[in-house]
């Protein structure tokens, strides 16, 4: 048994003669300050722009986003498959199955999002709705697609709605870090492009 499994094994030994789980924190929604104002597509642009994150309007717009980054072979979720359009299966190499030992070979992964935060511009993966989360935070290129019912004001409204689910990641733009003398870097512990693309 690996190290992780025993981890794993000793915590779900500790929860279980719990009968209930602990309910989520309440919160005062006005110390959040309120509900943003605006359509809520209109500010989720503007804020996942100003965390230098892309927002794509259709497959098509994604499809010249991927030729920009010259991307060439990448991973798509299998549900997502049928919808993308001809002109992007035959542009790209996509794969439906993440080979982890090829992990350097994909240049961009599709992948769906639970769903979006209008006021922070952040995109919510979870495990039960993230196929493959390799294909989500490996490639360079990450296209998040999210679903308009899913598009929620505030950290708060998303809080309400959230999944039981062990992984949740935020995503809000690519991958940074200021580790090394304070200098803000994207793309290192990530993707360094990523889209969002609202269906």
């Amino acid at each position: 048994m690996s190290t992780r499994e025993e981890i794993l094994r000793r915590v779900n030994a500790a929860l279980a003669p719990l009968t209930k789980r602990a309910e989520y924190p309440t919160w005062d929604a006005a110390l959040l300050g309120g509900r943003p104002a605006g359509a809520l597509e209109t500010l989720f642009a503007e804020r996942l722009a100003a965390a230098h994150g892309v927002l794509c309007p259709t497959w098509e717009a994604v499809a010249e986003r991927l030729a920009a980054e010259r991307c060439k072979t990448g991973y798509c979720d299998p549900a997502l498959l049928p919808l993308l359009p001809a002109a992007l299966t035959a542009a790209y190499r996509i794969e439906t199955e993440f080979d982890r030992a090829r992990i350097d070979d994909y240049s961009f992964g599709i992948t769906r999002a639970t769903g979006a935060i209008a006021e922070t511009g952040t995109l919510v993966l979870s495990d039960r709705d993230t196929s493959r989360r390799l294909g989500a935070l490996a490639p360079w290129v990450h296209v998040a697609v999210v679903r308009r019912e899913t598009l929620r004001a505030t950290l708060a409204d998303m809080l309400t709605t959230m999944p039981a689910d062990p992984n949740v990641i935020w995503v809000t733009g690519p991958s940074k870090t200021a580790d090394v003398e304070g200098i803000l870097i994207e793309g290192v512990h990530g993707p360094g492009v990523q889209i969002a693309l609202l269906l």
